[in-house]
């Protein structure tokens, strides 16, 4: 991470205050019709299910394709206000793609660029959940460098910023915030906002019209990041009983997340004393990797492991240690 303390909370405060310019067709090039953005807009699922499944640094190189393509259309060609409105939106989401997936493979200072632009691009599409979102991924990226506190600036700024969202969002949202106060210990903040989060979430229909982003955040997801504020909060009987849920109805097509959520329950078990079913978790994580290339998960598989109270020569250490030889480990 490059940009740290004042300056990352200052983009926060920004994206909340500073009203977005009118967009000006630029005569540079032909006329971009609206079902030629159709056409872009269409690649957006494949791209996020790539992601997905495959791993960040699989994905990366073909979402900064695509998003070159896009700010190539926004430099070169002319468009109406409406149609350049969503090429900024279609601009904002894949680099928040982008950056997740060079979050995911490791690459931070990448990361923070993508999502910078991306913020950029959501400001001119005057699309404050979108802006929200990659906000939100920002504020992960300080939690898992153990920067709570420019964390919950930037979750905080998500979450005050989007107004008028679906209830999935509005859920969303506040459990990032809930996370960040979790991670610096404030139990009553992080229980109000769990509160809000559960009411949202319970309010959720199929009828409600969202973005495509939203769709990952399942009851699969809501569930793990309840138990992931339990488990920052030391609270690990209740951590344990959502991440256990969580295994249980996550889609079988969520690769890379079931690892993450296995390894996070493995921490947990170790935590209970459980080091034998602490030990299967981290086992069962190892394929999921191999399978979902992810550095975040890799990182995380290795401090498990290192906090199981094996000795170097027990043959459950052994064993674990040899997988994970052969993911680069």
């Amino acid at each position: 991470m490059k940009i740290t303390g004042v300056p990352l909370a200052g983009i926060a405060e920004g994206w909340l205050t500073i009203e977005p310019q009118e967009l000006v067709a630029v005569l540079r090039g032909g006329q971009v019709t609206a079902d030629l953005v159709d056409r872009m807009e269409e690649g957006l699922p494949r791209l996020r299910f790539l992601e997905a499944t495959r791993g960040g640094d699989q994905a990366r190189t073909l979402i900064h394709a695509e998003l070159g393509m896009v700010v190539d259309v926004l430099d070169r060609s002319a468009y109406t206000a409406v149609v350049g409105q969503r090429l900024y939106a279609l601009a904002a989401e894949l680099g928040r793609m982008a950056g997740w997936a060079s979050f995911d493979a490791g690459l931070h200072a990448a990361a923070q660029r993508y999502w910078i632009a991306a913020l950029h691009a959501a400001h001119a599409a005057a699309d404050q959940l979108l802006g929200a979102n990659i906000l939100k991924s920002m504020s992960l990226q300080c939690y898992d460098f153990g920067r709570p506190r420019e964390a919950l600036e930037l979750a905080r700024s998500a979450h005050e910023g989007a107004k008028g969202v679906t209830p999935r969002a509005a859920a969303m949202l506040a459990l990032r915030e809930a996370r960040a106060h979790a991670a610096i210990g404030d139990s009553k903040a992080c229980e109000r906002l769990l509160k809000q989060a559960d009411a949202e979430f319970d309010r959720v229909t199929s009828t409600d019209t969202e973005p495509a982003f939203l769709g990952y955040f399942d009851e699969s997801e809501f569930n793990a990041q309840v138990g992931t504020c339990y488990l920052d909060l030391g609270r690990t009987k209740e951590a344990d009983a959502y991440l256990s849920h969580t295994l249980r109805v996550v889609p079988a097509t969520k690769v890379r997340d079931r690892a993450t959520y296995v390894i996070r329950r493995a921490s947990v078990q170790t935590q209970l004393g459980e080091a034998d079913h602490a030990a299967s978790l981290v086992a069962e994580a190892i394929p999921l990797i191999r399978e979902a290339p992810s550095e975040r998960n890799l990182r995380r598989v290795v401090r498990a492991r290192r906090r199981l109270p094996f000795t170097k020569t027990d043959p459950r250490a052994r064993a674990l240690d040899d997988q994970l030889v052969t993911l680069g480990a």
